[in-house]
């Protein structure tokens, strides 16, 4: 019987189990019945036609079943078969018609580059003379930047609009406490000229966008994607396949990174892997699943290696091919990846040709501009100071907690009753359809999903807390700890 590999993000469905071994004939009878096994499953792996979605790479073994025999493809006994869904070479980059020259301090500065053989005073030139951009400087971001600034690359653009917040600290390796506050890519660019004051930073300090994303990448010969958003992500990489410019691309999740280039001479893009996005809440952000602090530490470095392999021109780059990174079981996979000749972007007929709205594309609102404080609260939902003054005054209502136990530990609302959204399904029938129901998580993402849930199985009066347990300790009771 094959083995399928459960990936993180799905591992909610499949009672935390990482692989379960199934019986079938084929790829889809193993589908069919792990899905039969693990019914909430279902509707993540198919559309309701039974077909696998989209957003959901099938492999067997090391071979994306879109080119064997799809769901027919016959399995073995000792067979493997992965999940790998969505998660927020050869060539040198064209070398510089006069190369810039390097100054005795930059010599012994470089000089352990300078003795490699494959990299040499040339190379060193090539690095020089490179212009790349880094999409964001968060975790992905931060040793990019650190090492991609170490290593001499001339110029490096930053795009980022965020400010450094307590949380990113335990794995944004470039930012410190005392930059908390302050615009990331301010404190970035200043720890990387501090490192390396020979090269030259240009700050984009805006939200990258349909408007202004040629503008910017146009400028560079490799764009690397340390974004952890699906929308931007979508953008980077369809500005890049019709710009020409290499999209070395990076994401983490937990315990779990992945890594390729994207985009480059007549290699797959990130639609050929990817051709539509998860559901909305599928795969949580690492605000709300978390992540290992050192994790975009080893994928950004994978990285910055490719990134500096490309503009030497030397080994070969993962080009055509995935790189899964497992840093519980520390074990790297390699899974091969094939241009799709229909792709819409990069493939032999484009229907893509111009940049589109990437937040409708992928079902996520664009973020609102207005303070926390002004949202507007929607029918179906309700303010953290109106749940309070609920409270207060003793109304009659049930409050479910849908995080993990984990995150209960770490803080509570008084009152709530704990319904992880991994079990909420199985628990819906113990509530009373006609009580007045009020569900939170962290930020309210999983809590909508649970809210969901309870309306279509019948229950009429429920409501989702906005800004859940965040807004909560930001509005109400700053006892209670964020994290």
């Amino acid at each position: 019987m094959p083995k399928i590999l459960i990936p993180t993000p799905l591992r909610q469905f499949t009672a935390k189990e990482n692989s379960v071994t199934v019986p079938g004939a084929t790829v889809g009878e193993a589908l069919d019945a792990l899905a039969a096994r693990y019914p909430d499953l279902r509707q993540q792996l198919f559309t309701p036609e039974g077909k696998v979605r989209s957003f959901v790479n099938v492999y067997l073994n090391d071979e994306d079943i879109r080119y064997l025999g799809k769901t027919a493809t016959p399995t073995a006994e000792a067979d493997t078969i992965s999940l790998v869904p969505s998660i927020a070479g050869g060539a040198a980059v064209a070398a510089p018609s006069e190369a810039p020259a390097l100054s005795n301090e930059e010599i012994l500065r470089y000089s352990r580059h300078l003795i490699i053989p494959e990299v040499g005073m040339e190379g060193q030139q090539k690095l020089k003379a490179a212009k790349v951009l880094l999409v964001g400087t968060g975790g992905l971001g931060a040793p990019l930047g650190l090492y991609l600034a170490a290593a001499g690359v001339g110029r490096i653009g930053l795009v980022d609009f965020d400010v450094v917040d307590f949380t990113n600290l335990q794995r944004q390796v470039i930012h410190s406490t005392k930059d908390v506050g302050r615009n990331k890519i301010d404190s970035a660019a200043e720890k990387m000229l501090a490192i390396n004051p020979h090269i030259s930073i240009s700050r984009h300090d805006v939200a990258l966008s349909s408007e202004n994303a040629l503008d910017i990448l146009k400028d560079y010969d490799i764009v690397v994607d340390g974004t952890d958003n699906f929308p931007t992500r979508y953008l980077v990489n369809d500005a890049c396949v019709l710009l020409g410019k290499p999209n070395v691309y990076g994401s983490i999740f937990r315990f779990e990174g992945q890594s390729t280039v994207f985009a480059h001479e007549d290699g797959p893009c990130y639609r050929c892997l990817y051709p539509e996005p998860p559901p909305p809440g599928l795969v949580p952000s690492c605000a709300e699943g978390g992540v290992l602090g050192i994790l975009p530490g080893t994928i950004g470095l994978i990285q910055a290696t490719e990134t500096v392999k490309l503009i030497l021109g030397i080994g070969e780059p993962l080009v055509g091919r995935l790189l899964l990174y497992d840093a519980l079981g520390m074990r790297f996979r390699e899974l091969k990846l094939r241009k799709n000749p229909e792709c819409p972007v990069c493939g032999a007929h484009p229907t893509i040709t111009r940049l589109i709205d990437y937040h409708q594309f992928c079902g996520v609102p664009r973020q609102q501009a207005a303070p926390a404080q002004e949202a507007k609260v929607n029918e179906g939902e309700i303010d953290v100071t109106e749940l309070k003054q609920k409270l207060d005054r003793g109304d009659k209502f049930v409050l479910l907690d849908v995080r993990e136990p984990h995150e209960y530990k770490i803080a509570k609302i008084p009152g709530a009753k704990l319904v992880p959204l991994s079990e909420f399904a199985s628990h819906v029938g113990e509530f009373d359809k006609n009580a007045e129901i009020v569900v939170h998580c962290k930020m309210g993402g999983r809590s909508a999903k649970a809210c969901a849930i309870m309306r279509q199985a019948g229950f009429a009066n429920v409501r989702n807390v906005v800004g859940g347990i965040t807004a909560w300790s930001e509005k109400v009771d700053p006892s209670v700890p964020k994290y």
